[in-house]
């Protein structure tokens, strides 16, 4: 079968021909119908040899969704044939936050070698995959796997940030989403449809800030030195309830502590390496600072039963997997408009 993999440290991505894997005890092939492309992947193929931890080769693609193809010994519960979105970050399945789906915050993960698909265990991007436990597969239903695809993290990951943010979130605030790409144009959507707050996106790039307002930004602003400033003048000196920087960088963290207001709430979930200092005399009275990473298992259910009432969607730019590296190198270039999927 074709496969996407990150082959050699350095080199990028590789269309490649492996061979079909097969299911072991309690675990599910899919026939892939559509894997998302992500930052979180140049992240790690951008990393120099002596930080690179994730095995190779490595089939990349988080994001996943496929048709059950075959069945391992002692799988229940899955119907072969039925369409089913990943669920990626997976844990133990026995620990305090795996019995309650926050498979995200496994303690240990690490200890045992457990690894998201496309991030350590072979990913979605190609012919077939290997999901390791039926509890990691949520029921698509009639939505369509190429349109929803995404969801799985650029919805999920969103939607999990603004929920622990929601006591923020009350009719009169206001939530700055800092970058408008592939999680912010969702997260974007998230807060409409959720919420009753005022949303201002924050991007450096104009077709990016276009398709903010397209989903239902109320304010858009140009990332600047003054960007702050133009934040608290639209929200008469106060600032806003809740920041989202779905970036991370230093500039844009710097920007997130200059708006956040007193008792405010800011959410770095971008991966961009800069650092928020904290405390008296650095934010304002009240706010915190957290750094979530992805959702919980309950939490992909309702993203997808937001799609399935058309509260979300996914704006898209599709390819064919003998493209994938040209789409890896549109997101490396900034250049994709939403999300790009790859599809088998």
């Amino acid at each position: 079968m074709k496969a996407v993999q990150y082959r050699e440290v350095g080199k990028g991505p590789e269309v490649v021909e492996i061979d079909i894997p097969e299911p072991g005890p309690g675990q599910i092939r899919l026939r892939v119908t559509a894997a998302g492309l992500c930052h979180s992947d140049w992240f790690l193929m951008d990393l120099p040899a002596d930080q690179y931890a994730y095995g190779l080769p490595l089939t990349l693609g988080h994001e996943g969704t496929g048709i059950v193809h075959k069945l391992g010994d002692g799988v229940e519960g899955i119907d072969i044939g039925g369409s089913y979105a990943v669920y990626g970050p997976w844990g133990c399945g026995q620990c305090h936050a795996c019995s309650q789906g926050r498979e995200n915050y496994c303690t240990r993960a690490a200890e045992l070698g457990i690894t998201p698909p496309g991030l350590g265990a072979p990913g979605a991007m190609a012919e077939y995959m290997i999901v390791d436990d039926a509890r990691h597969l949520v029921p698509l239903g009639d939505l369509d796997p190429v349109q929803t695809v995404s969801l799985t993290d650029a919805g999920l990951t969103p939607y999990h940030a603004i929920r622990a943010a929601q006591d923020r979130l009350f009719p009169g605030a206001t939530a700055v989403v800092i970058g408008a790409g592939g999680l912010g144009h969702v997260g974007i959507q998230i807060l409409r449809a959720i919420s009753a707050v005022t949303v201002i996106a924050v991007d450096q790039n104009e077709e990016k800030l276009a398709l903010a307002a397209e989903v239902g930004a109320h304010h858009t602003l140009m990332s600047g030195p003054d960007t702050a400033d133009e934040i608290r003048a639209l929200t008469g000196g106060q600032g806003a309830q809740a920041v989202f920087d779905f970036v991370g960088v230093q500039s844009t963290l710097d920007i997130a502590r200059a708006a956040v207001a007193v008792d405010g709430y800011v959410s770095i979930v971008g991966i961009g390496g800069g650092l928020l200092p904290t405390g008296f005399f650095s934010t304002p009275f009240g706010v915190s600072v957290r750094a979530p990473y992805w959702g919980s298992r309950s939490e992909l259910h309702e993203v997808l039963d937001l799609a399935r009432i058309g509260a979300v969607t996914v704006h898209t730019e599709v390819y064919g997997i003998d493209d994938a590296v040209e789409a890896y190198d549109k997101l490396h270039a900034g250049t994709v408009r939403g999300r790009a999927v790859v599809v088998p």
